[in-house]
């Protein structure tokens, strides 16, 4: 049997996940790849954290388990590198920066597999490394990017090759859905909520790029790459987060037998891409409606096959390593040649959001005065939207809190009808009104 050996870059979390069941499961994994895959080399600036959480043997570690300064790191990666017994590097340091790119290019250029969970450095600079795969005929395996332990890369590579993807639609961010979940659930306005989220460990001390829709947008832009082989940057995404949603989006969505959950979507319809990463009132006959807590979920829309649903973890230590170790075995048995996404298409362009055409919910806070209502129905009446329902209004003091449902219609028209009521009444609107998609 012939050995398989690898290098792990990064040991926390995900890394540290990595190495451990790589070690545990060398038995099973050896007769999966059909080689003996064995770990040689481990790369992390402080190591003992790794060592005492993973209990992974010291001498797995360039430096023997001690510390290591950034000059020593260097000089150790470029050792890996150059060691040609490695077949394989995990990189598992994060970021998308200049050197994490340099440093994935190099791998591809050292004739090594390479094998990452790292988002956004592919959603953000995947070009330059997937170039470097194909020159030099190696392998890049990441689904671990994407929703952690969900095979949804898989899926789309391998399983839906006979079909064509309609509609992507899913819950890809499981701090923000956790944030939701106990908004909706247990009655708690956003902060409370947050705070919660980060005493159970769901959300990082700075939870950024979880609320404002940054890492959901990052693998929908993987995901749209794949589906339906454009390439978008994040500029061209329309992405809002969810810190905006309070207590009474909640309530609104419940009226209208919906729950709020920040969605990525992305459909293609006569030639063009429609794709946003924002937050929805998903109808609960939607199976998204019913995901809850940390969990994650997609939902592929298929010409011939239909309707699909993966659900799973999105994240956590071993969960996301699982499907590293798994993208390692297959590079161990066959994946050369499996550097470039075979769903490419020519005939795609990202098209305008605010020409595409959703069910909206709108949401006005106004001055307490008669016939708020009756202007804003109007008004969206006279843009050619049809209205699905209208809420009873919330009095608060000396406001009034309302929402509309329409039926599909584009934000342009919205737009037209909110500028129609600041024309009629410049002293009714209070703020500007809120308009989240309805998802069904």
């Amino acid at each position: 049997m012939n050995d398989f050996n690898i290098a792990i870059l990064g040991c926390g979390t995900v890394g540290g996940g990595v190495a451990k069941i790589v070690l545990e499961m060398a038995d099973d994994l050896n007769v999966r790849a059909g080689k003996r895959v064995t770990l040689k080399k481990i790369l992390e600036l402080k190591p003992a954290e790794a060592i005492n959480r993973f209990q992974i043997p010291a001498n797995y570690f360039c430096g023997g388990g001690k510390a290591l300064s950034k000059e020593e790191a260097g000089q150790y990666i470029k050792e890996i590198l150059d060691d040609q017994d490695i077949d394989l590097v995990v990189e598992t340091i994060g970021g998308s920066n200049d050197f994490i790119e340099n440093l994935a290019i190099s791998v591809c250029h050292a004739g090594k597999h390479l094998v990452t969970a790292n988002k956004a450095l592919l959603a953000e600079r995947g070009t330059s490394i997937f170039e470097a795969a194909k020159i030099n005929n190696v392998s890049i395996g990441y689904e671990a990017a994407v929703c952690g332990a969900i095979p949804v890369i898989k899926t789309i590579k391998e399983s839906f090759t006979g079909d064509r993807i309609e509609s992507i639609s899913g819950i890809m961010n499981g701090t923000s859905n956790y944030i939701l979940t106990m908004m909706q659930r247990e009655k708690m306005g956003f902060a409370e909520a947050l705070k919660l989220a980060q005493e159970n460990g769901y959300a990082e001390a700075d939870p950024s790029l979880d609320i404002n829709g940054g890492d959901a947008g990052h693998k929908l832009i993987i995901l749209i790459k794949l589906a339906f082989g454009l390439d978008v940057s994040k500029d061209e995404l329309s992405i809002t987060g969810i810190e905006g949603i309070d207590k009474s989006d909640i309530e609104f969505a419940t009226e209208i037998d919906s729950k709020i959950k920040l969605i990525c979507f992305a459909e293609k319809t006569n030639g063009k891409v429609y794709a946003t990463v924002c937050p929805m009132m998903v109808k609960n006959s939607n199976f998204l409606a019913e995901v809850s807590g940390a969990t994650n979920a997609v939902r592929f829309v298929n010409t011939y096959s239909g309707l699909h649903i993966l659900v799973g973890a999105g994240a956590g230590s071993s969960e996301t390593a699982s499907s590293i170790v798994a993208d390692i075995v297959f590079a161990a048995s066959h994946a050369k040649n499996n550097h470039e996404d075979r769903h490419a298409h020519v005939d795609v362009e990202i098209t305008d959001a605010l020409d595409y055409k959703f069910p909206y919910i709108i949401t006005f806070e106004t001055a307490d005065i008669p016939g708020v209502t009756g202007i804003a129905t109007t008004s969206i009446g006279k843009q050619g939207i049809n209205i699905d329902t209208v809420s009873h209004n919330r009095h608060k003091t000396d406001r009034a809190i309302f929402s509309i449902a329409t039926m599909p219609c584009t934000l342009n028209q919205i737009h037209a009808a909110i500028a129609g009521i600041k024309e009629i009444r410049p002293d009714m609107l209070l703020a500007e009104p809120k308009i989240i998609p309805i998802l069904y």
